[in-house]
């Protein structure tokens, strides 16, 4: 597709854009293609905003309001930016009651962001969850597939310096 139709060319890097055009050209009329393709480019991107959902549209020659109720449905799909390393937060009960919201606010404190945003340079994004199914080990936090037991406000730094210094995912 021609590079002229990107609305978000500054958001994302000719690179990332040929990689786009990739996945569109591997799923364009397959049926049932949708959510891998979106899932493939969200990997890509980082997240899938109108502009991507609407070059995505055009690709596969969908609907924009069908991939619009798919990625808003799914809650594994996100239209804001997470960053290389997504922190999730409970504050289901077991986890409130055992110090989680003293924890989310020194992750706050810590990264400068709100729950929902992303720090500048796209490296950590907070989320709050209401369950991550282990109450047992509350409270408890994610770190993309890491999970985090026990966590005390204290041990938040040192969490947050292991994935600050990994090269990887």
């Amino acid at each position: 597709m021609d590079q002229t139709a990107h609305t978000h060319a500054d958001t994302f890097t000719a690179e990332e854009w040929k990689r786009i055009d990739e996945i569109i050209s591997t799923y364009a009329g397959k049926e049932g293609s949708l959510i891998p393709a979106l899932e493939e480019i969200q990997g890509v991107t980082g997240f899938l905003p109108e502009s991507i959902q609407r070059y995505v549209a055009g690709g596969l020659g969908i609907p924009v309001s069908h991939i619009y109720g798919v990625v808003t449905f799914y809650s594994f799909f996100t239209m804001k930016p997470r960053g290389k390393h997504h922190l999730r937060c409970c504050l289901g009960t077991a986890c409130h009651v055992r110090g989680a919201k003293r924890n989310l606010e020194k992750l706050e404190r810590t990264l400068g962001i709100k729950a929902g945003s992303c720090t500048d340079d796209r490296m950590f994004s907070i989320e709050v969850v209401r369950c991550l199914g282990a109450c047992g080990l509350a409270p408890v936090m994610t770190v993309n597939d890491d999970t985090h037991k026990q966590v005390r406000e204290s041990q938040i730094g040192d969490i947050l310096d292991t994935y600050a210094d990994s090269q990887d995912g």
